[in-house]
């Protein structure tokens, strides 16, 4: 390694180091990762001697390649975000009544599970955690609960092709495929969380203290529930659908969830049309408004850094550091663990530019490196609550304390994540890819 890519990588710990201590610093990690994105290829550009100009097709190119994930994000945001200021979320959470720790916890894990895979880990644990508001009046039970939907969210993530950004980035680039990633990691997901959650069940005795009716969504009376449902059936109808779009036109994701924002735009604007006020508060051009951009340019300014350590022959370099551990279960295993200490996004898209898609083997589409890796990075995060997007958005609402979940969570988290890495490479070796 040279001392022009040496001073890049020291550029890019330095970044990494002021957006793991978001808090301490009091900068939000969004302007970081920009500033990043900005001084990276900056940086790469001075010290190789090149004009701006003969690195503008490849800045367009992972520009581009960014872009599909931003812009599925975006539209993905706001179909939740229409259905939640409609109160299409209450339908489900409405139904729920039991008042036992233990059933609930295990209601809440489920819910979570599911929800997560077909919304994505960050929305369904914000949704979840505002419902646990409603219904736990005690904060430390709530701190359980918290921990529990960081899991949950996490591991529904992982084995959906639109659960988590990270399978997201896989699924668009072809690594996987919406079939095979639910069919290999869908079993290992599920054992991921029943082990924490049957662990933390037995610390929880007794009956919880509702505070309140369950209420997770943003509905007013003068939206009717018929139109809660309306809005609740075509907004998860076209994320569910979004896997058949690419399968049967072969266009990228990004594109079947702009069909159902636009759908659903086009119905919510008929629905509203005759009450003025309420158009005025949902209609989907105020809905945007309220999405979580930081969240979108935090991704932006972070792939983009990846892109220009993927362009200058860093991850290649990494990749052959990798290839010393003679084992790429091993290697994703180590990928998932430091995803617990910073964000898994990077840490995918470095594999991605790690390795080419092979013709067969276990670098080929659905091979078991990718899978494995979806599994992995999306479940990995729970280890430490700053780990994932869920935890880091539970952890600022409910303000759980780092060393809390740590002592009381971490390791249930951590036993999860090996028991169905266990269950992973099982099945991988005797029934997958034997």
């Amino acid at each position: 390694m040279t001392s022009a890519m040496i001073i890049m990588v020291v550029v890019f710990v330095i970044g990494y180091f002021f957006i793991a201590m978001e808090h301490t610093f009091k900068i939000n990690k969004t302007a970081t990762a920009l500033l990043l994105a900005v001084a990276m290829w900056t940086l790469y550009v001075a010290i190789g001697g090149f004009h701006a100009g003969e690195h503008h097709e490849v800045l367009i190119e992972a520009l581009g390649d960014t872009a599909e994930i931003l812009f599925f994000l975006l539209g993905a945001m706001t179909i939740v975000e229409t259905i939640d200021q409609h109160g299409g979320f209450s339908i489900i959470t409405d139904r729920i009544t039991t008042k036992s720790k233990r059933k609930l916890l295990w209601v809440i894990a489920i819910l979570t599970f599911f929800m997560s895979a077909v919304l994505d880990n960050l929305t369904t644990s914000i949704v979840m955690c505002a419902l646990l508001r409603k219904l736990i009046s005690d904060k430390k039970d709530r701190w359980f609960f918290a921990g529990v939907v960081i899991l949950a969210a996490n591991a529904g993530g992982a084995w959906s092709p639109i659960g988590d950004v990270t399978t997201i980035m896989l699924w668009i680039k072809g690594n996987i495929t919406a079939g095979g990633v639910i069919k290999e990691t869908l079993l290992a997901s599920m054992v991921c969380l029943v082990v924490p959650v049957f662990g933390i069940s037995m610390m929880l005795k007794g009956e919880i203290e509702k505070v309140s009716e369950v209420q997770t969504g943003n509905s007013v009376s003068t939206v009717s529930k018929l139109q809660s449902k309306i809005v609740l059936f075509i907004g998860v109808g076209f994320l569910v659908f979004t896997p058949v779009f690419k399968t049967i036109t072969h266009l990228p994701p990004y594109m079947g969830i702009l069909l159902g924002l636009g759908v659903l735009w086009v119905v919510t604007e008929i629905m509203h049309k005759r009450q003025p006020e309420v158009y005025q508060r949902m209609n989907i051009g105020n809905v945007i408004t309220r999405v979580d951009t930081p969240s979108v340019l935090f991704f932006l300014g972070i792939l983009m850094a990846v892109a220009c350590l993927s362009d200058a022959g860093h991850l290649k370099l990494l990749a052959q550091g990798l290839d010393t551990l003679g084992n790429f279960y091993v290697t994703d295993i180590i990928i998932g663990a430091l995803s617990s200490i910073v964000d898994n996004v990077p840490l995918v898209a470095a594999a991605m530019g790690m390795y080419d898609i092979a013709e067969v083997g276990h670098f080929a589409q659905d091979g078991a490196f990718w899978e494995f890796l979806a599994y992995c990075a999306g479940t990995g995060g729970s280890l430490l609550i700053i780990g994932s997007a869920a935890g880091v958005a539970v952890m600022g609402m409910e303000k759980i304390d780092f060393g809390w979940y740590l002592k009381h969570i971490s390791l249930w988290a951590l036993l999860g994540y090996l028991a169905g890495a266990g269950v992973y490479i099982l099945m991988s070796l005797f029934i997958f890819h034997s």
